[in-house]
């Protein structure tokens, strides 16, 4: 196992960054109200910018931040990327839904054009945690060890 990486650096502080905006969201707003009116009604913005409400704080922090956690110990690489493409794809999905400034993904997770921006800013640095990240696999061990046995 490597002892540092930008993926594994990525996963840890992302993850813990995560998990605490997720337990410190429910101090805003802790609703699971569904369907787009509720979500509007009872989301708040934690400090004013990011619109959070019981489901984007399991959702959206905890799970995606426990997640991190987890991985960054046995497949950093693997979670860097992917939950780099998750954000991603939840930023083209965000801005494509937000309307002067607020919306909602699904008629559970608040988002607003803040979150989108974050959002941007964590899939680009998950992939770029990612791609800086050199993969370790099976192969080049067994590569080395037949060019041992052919010396």
């Amino acid at each position: 196992m490597d002892t540092s990486s930008p993926a594994r650096l990525y996963c840890t502080l992302v993850g813990a960054v995560l998990v605490i905006a997720g337990i410190i969201g429910f101090f805003w707003s802790s609703s699971f109200d569904t369907g787009s009116a509720a979500v509007a009604r009872e989301s708040d913005e934690v400090l004013g910018l990011l619109a959070v409400n019981g489901w984007h704080n399991v959702i959206g922090h905890l799970a995606i931040g426990l997640f991190l956690l987890a991985a960054a110990g046995s497949a950093p690489r693997q979670a860097a990327l992917a939950v780099g493409l998750v954000y991603i794809v939840l930023t083209v999905w965000g801005f494509l839904v937000v309307e002067d400034g607020f919306g909602d993904i699904l008629g559970l997770i608040p988002i607003n054009t803040e979150d989108n921006i974050l959002h941007l800013i964590l899939g680009l640095t998950g992939l770029a945690a990612g791609a800086a990240t050199p993969a370790v696999g099976r192969h080049a061990a067994d590569g080395d060890r037949g060019a041992a046995r052919s010396a």
